[in-house]
């Protein structure tokens, strides 16, 4: 489908021209988006499109690009910054979030805002606070797996990629065990209709809202050693959090803390499935109690199928050039990450997955001030899933074929529906 556009891609020099561009946001697209997103970086590297929704936005593709725009101070987090404000307004961003109130996040906000409040986050984030938190993932991982181990079957997404970062993010935050299935409900709901109806999210989205306000109240009166109540004990001592933004900041870790996570995991698993000689490497390195290649090889999943495929909404507050391309005040960017990722004049044989990359500066927890405050806590949740997913199940392979796969459609994250996969069953284990 490409060559034809690739013959006529000459005659049409100038980005904004009417040129044979593949098809983009298709259900075709969802599934290999990166043919589509070569022909970007090579004839259009920053490319004004209509998306889905109608709003009209730039695709940034190149990596030097990509990189410049994520930390240009010149474009903007802040929607009211959007030219098209009245068009666009509810269509940026997570839906329900400005009808519940949720709109002073870390996704949304500029310095000096963001770095107030980011300091004051940061904080649980640290690597010793996540390395706090190793045994507490390490033992939801085996729980979860225990959950479908004398089964022979499962699917990766539903009974494990989903779940773990969910409790993991909930523990972290200080949500009470009898309360997380309530927030397992409401994501799934946001997972589920992300490229769909708008409405079902933004009702999970005001109810998690209303939970979040009041879980903040009961932690006033009993602080614990949990993330909302580090928040509420920073803003006591002066810091200034409004509940507002407490709740806001309690919200956008769990919407960012979870369903990258969740992607990260299946779309890793998806990778090495499809790439048995570097899942081989993989298990023989762990057999022989080497994590080196586990590390790198996270590194390497996030850049060759990372779970986030383009950064959110970026606005530009004056007139500016990328890529050498004006972009008027007012115009949304959106960083495509899944194509810098794989630009060749930046990963020697991008389209090849190697674990052992060493040299792999890829975007895909973004660049900047806005680089992934969770990252330590993802890096940790999916090299504990995939070291352990390959140890107890060591046969585990795809059971449908890789076409009948349906990717979750949506714009700004990556990531599949459904992961069916079979292996031999574990022994002594019990179904449940």
């Amino acid at each position: 489908m490409h060559d034809k556009a690739d013959s006529h891609a000459h005659d049409h020099p100038d980005p904004a021209a009417e040129g044979p561009t593949p098809p983009l946001f298709t259900w075709e697209f969802a599934s290999d988006p990166y043919p589509a997103y070569a022909w970007l970086r090579e004839h259009a590297p920053v490319h004004r499109t209509a998306l889905p929704s109608g709003v009209e936005a730039w695709l940034v593709t190149r990596y030097a690009d990509a990189r410049q725009a994520l930390a240009d101070q010149r474009l903007s987090k802040n929607p009211v910054h959007h030219s098209e404000a009245a068009h666009g307004k509810g269509k940026v961003g997570i839906p329900g979030e400005r009808s519940a109130n949720l709109m002073t996040h870390l996704l949304n906000i500029d310095p000096p805002d963001h770095t107030r409040l980011r300091r004051l986050v940061s904080k649980a984030f640290t690597p010793r606070r996540v390395a706090e938190f190793a045994p507490r993932v390490q033992e939801l991982t085996d729980r979860l797996i225990d959950g479908f181990a004398a089964r022979g079957e499962a699917d990766l997404i539903h009974e494990f990629a989903f779940p773990l970062p969910i409790y993991a993010i909930c523990d972290m935050l200080g949500v009470p065990p009898e309360d997380q299935d309530d927030f397992r409900d409401w994501a799934g709901m946001m997972i589920r209709h992300g490229g769909g109806p708008r409405g079902g999210v933004a009702r999970s989205v005001k109810r998690m809202r209303t939970y979040l306000a009041e879980l903040i109240h009961r932690k006033r009166e009993d602080l614990g050693d949990d993330l909302i109540s580090g928040l509420i004990r920073a803003s006591d001592h002066g810091e200034h959090l409004t509940e507002n933004e407490a709740a806001a900041m309690a919200f956008i870790l769990l919407f960012a803390g979870f369903e990258t996570t969740v992607n990260l995991i299946g779309n890793g698993t998806y990778a090495l499935l499809r790439n048995p000689g570097e899942r081989e490497r993989l298990q023989r390195a762990l057999a022989a109690g080497d994590e080196s290649l586990l590390e790198t090889g996270v590194e390497e999943l996030l850049r060759y199928d990372g779970p986030v495929e383009l950064a959110t909404w970026r606005f530009a507050t004056r007139d500016l050039t990328i890529g050498g391309q004006r972009i008027a005040e007012g115009d949304p960017v959106l960083v495509v990450l899944a194509a810098a990722d794989r630009d060749p004049e930046r990963f020697a044989e991008p389209d090849t997955l190697d674990l052992a990359r060493s040299d792999n500066q890829h975007l895909g927890y973004g660049h900047g001030i806005h680089y992934c405050l969770g990252a330590p806590l993802a890096r940790l949740e999916g090299r504990t899933a995939l070291a352990t997913l390959l140890r107890r199940l060591p046969d585990l392979r795809l059971s449908a074929d890789p076409d009948d796969l349906r990717w979750r459609g949506g714009l700004i994250m990556r990531g599949l529906r459904t992961l069916p996969v079979a292996f031999s069953p574990e022994p002594g284990q019990t179904g449940t």
